[in-house]
C-alpha cells in the first residue's frame, strides 16, 4: 500500500498495528518486515558502512533493531548490538528477534558508557510509546549516540522524541535519517521534533486497506508537490478584475515596511489589484518600491476614509505594522462591519486577544506565531509548542475560523476540516517580516477564489517552498523576506516551463 500523505496519532498507529497482526496471524511478521526495511534503508543511504552498532531497547523497537542486525550479519557486516543495563529482558515478539540474532552468532554487549567504533549507529531504543524524558543509562546512551560522530539511522522515531506531539522533554537522539514504519507520525513533522528527525522516509510494511478499519488520520502532510494541483492555469482572455482585489491595512509610524511586504507578496502571487491603506509618510517609499500597488495615505483609519476601499475589495489583509494605537483601533469596527473575507496577522491578532475585535466571520484566516497563539488562548508559548496540532485545532474551534499556526512545521486548522502540516520551510525564515509575506500570499490566493482553508494551506506551502528555494542561493543566515518574491511568482505558476 502506497503512502497517502496522512499523519497519525500514537493510538491510531497501535490500532493499525494490531489490525495488521490479526490479519497476518503472526505477531512477528511486522517486526521482520521492519527489520528488512531498515536494512534496505542502510543499503540505500550508507552502502559502504562495514561496522554497524545497533542500540536496542527491550521493547518492539529493539526487536526491529535485532532484525536489522541479523540482515547486516548475514551480509558480512561487523555488527554489535548494544543494550541498556538494568532493564528487563525483551519479551514477546522482541524476545524472539533477540533469540534468532543470538543463534545466528550475533554479538551483544551491555552499554558501559562508550560505544564501539562504527561507520553507522542505529537507534532502536524507544519507539512510539515514550512520552517522558529518558533518564539514567538511557539518557547516557543517547548522549553517547549523539557524540559518537557516525551518522545515525533512527528506526520509526528518534529516541526521546514524543512521536504524537513533537515535543522533546529531555535529551533525544539527533538522527541523520529517520525511517518511519506503517504510517507517518504526526509529531515528527512539526515543532521540536524537526531538530532531531533528520531526513525521513517511510516503509508501509505492506499494509492492506482492511488494516485501516477504525483508524483515522489526525492530519495531512503537504509537500511542495501539492502546488502542481493547487492553482489552475489562467485563461488566455482573463483580466485583472477576475483575479481579486486585496486591501492591505497597516504600517503605522516606524513600521511602514511591513505593509509594503504584504502588498508585494500579494502582487507576486497573482492578485489582480492591490490597494494599501497606511500612514501618509509611507506612501512615497511604497510607490518607489512597488509602483503597481495603489497607495492611500490615511491619518484616520475609519469612516469615509476606508468605506470606498472596503466596498471595492474582495479580501482585507490587516495587521502587519498596524500597532495597537488609536489609529489602528479606529479601523477595527469598519473592517468588522464590511463583511469581507479577512486575513488577520500581527497586531490585528493582538487586538483580537484583548477582545478589541468583535467576533470574526467564519471565513477569516488567523496567522499567529506561537506567542500570538498563546495570547489568543490565554496560555504560555511553551504550552502551544507542547502540542502544536492540538493548539491549532483549539484556536480554530474557539474562533470558528481557519488558523495558520506558524513555525517549524506550520499547522493549518479549520472547524470540520482535517488539519494540514506543511512539510517545507527552513530556519532562515526565522526573521522579522516573513509573516508579512505570508499574509500577502494567503490574501492573494483568497482573492483569486480559493476558500479560506484552501488559501491558508496553499499559501503556507507556497511561502515555505519559496523560502526553501531562496535559501539555496546563499544559506540560511541573512535570508530576507523579500528574497522570496521571485520564487513566489515562479512557484505560483507550476505549469510555466522552466526557461533554462
Amino acid at each position: 500500500m502506497h503512502e497517502d500523505g496522512t499523519l497519525h496519532s500514537i493510538d491510531g498507529l497501535r490500532r493499525l498495528e494490531a489490525n495488521a497482526a490479526r490479519r497476518l496471524g503472526d505477531d512477528r511478521a511486522l517486526m521482520r518486515r521492519a527489520g528488512l526495511a531498515a536494512w534496505h534503508a542502510v543499503l540505500a543511504h550508507w552502502p559502504d558502512a562495514r561496522r554497524i552498532v545497533v542500540a536496542c531497547g527491550p521493547g518492539n523497537n529493539g526487536g526491529d533493531g535485532h532484525e536489522l542486525a541479523m540482515h547486516a550479519l548475514a551480509c558480512g557486516r561487523d555488527v554489535s548490538v548494544v543494550g541498556l543495563p538494568a532493564t528487563s529482558p525483551a519479551g514477546g515478539t522482541a524476545a524472539e528477534a533477540v533469540r534468532r540474532y543470538t543463534e545466528a552468532g550475533g554479538r551483544s554487549q551491555v552499554f558501559d558508557g562508550r560505544l564501539p567504533h562504527a561507520d553507522l549507529v542505529v537507534d532502536a531504543l524507544f519507539g512510539i510509546g515514550l512520552h517522558r524524558a529518558p533518564e539514567g543509562d538511557a539518557a547516557r546512551l543517547i548522549e553517547a549516540i549523539n557524540s559518537h560522530g557516525a551518522p545515525v539511522l533512527a528506526l520509526d522515531v528518534p529516541s526521546g522524541v514524543d512521536a504524537g506531539t513533537g515535543t522533546v522533554p529531555g535529551i533525544a537522539v539527533q538522527a541523520s535519517h529517520t525511517l518511519e514504519f506503517m504510517r507517518r507520525k504526526a509529531g515528527l513533522w512539526t515543532g521540536a521534533a524537526l531538530n532531531h528527525r533528520g531526513t525521513a522516509s517511510l516503509d508501509t510494511l505492506e499494509l492492506e486497506t482492511t488494516d485501516f478499519d477504525g483508524v483515522e488520520a489526525v492530519a495531512m502532510r503537504w509537500t511542495v508537490d501539492a502546488l502542481a494541483h493547487a492553482l489552475p492555469a489562467r485563461r488566455r482572455d482573463s483580466h485583472k478584475g477576475q483575479h481579486g482585489r486585496v486591501l492591505c491595512i497597516g504600517g503605522d509610524h516606524g513600521h511602514g515596511g511591513a505593509i509594503v511586504m504584504v502588498a508585494e507578496a500579494a502582487l507576486r502571487v497573482g492578485a489582480g489589484l492591490v490597494e494599501v491603506a497606511t500612514r501618509p509618510a509611507h506612501v512615497a517609499p511604497l510607490l518607489a518600491r512597488r509602483p503597481e500597488a495603489m497607495a492611500r495615505g490615511c491619518d484616520v483609519l475609519g469612516g469615509v476614509t476606508l468605506e470606498g476601499s472596503l466596498a471595492a475589495c474582495d479580501v482585507v489583509a490587516i495587521g502587519p505594522g498596524l500597532s495597537q494605537s488609536e489609529w489602528a483601533r479606529e479601523a477595527v469596527p469598519w473592517v468588522s462591519r464590511a463583511g469581507k473575507p479577512l486575513v488577520l496577522d500581527a497586531d490585528a491578532l493582538n487586538l483580537l486577544a484583548e477582545s478589541a475585535w468583535p467576533v470574526v466571520p467564519s471565513d477569516t484566516i488567523l496567522t499567529p506565531h506561537p506567542g500570538e497563539a498563546a495570547r489568543l488562548l490565554g496560555v504560555t508559548t511553551p504550552d502551544i509548542q507542547r502540542d502544536r496540532l492540538a493548539s491549532a485545532r483549539q484556536l480554530a474551534e474557539r474562533h470558528g475560523c481557519t488558523v495558520v499556526l506558524k513555525g517549524a512545521g506550520t499547522v493549518v486548522a479549520s472547524p470540520g476540516r482535517r488539519p494540514v502540516v506543511i512539510a517545507a520551510g527552513n530556519p532562515g525564515m526565522a526573521v522579522g517580516g516573513m509573516g508579512d509575506v505570508l499574509t500577502g500570499t494567503i490574501a492573494a490566493l483568497r482573492a483569486q477564489g480559493l476558500d479560506a482553508f484552501e488559501a491558508a494551506c496553499t499559501g503556507a506551502l507556497l511561502h515555505a517552498a519559496a523560502g526553501d528555494r531562496a535559501v539555496l542561493e546563499g544559506g540560511a543566515r541573512g535570508l530576507l523576506p523579500t528574497d522570496l518574491s521571485p520564487w513566489l511568482r515562479r512557484l505560483a505558476n507550476p505549469d510555466f516551463p522552466d526557461p533554462r
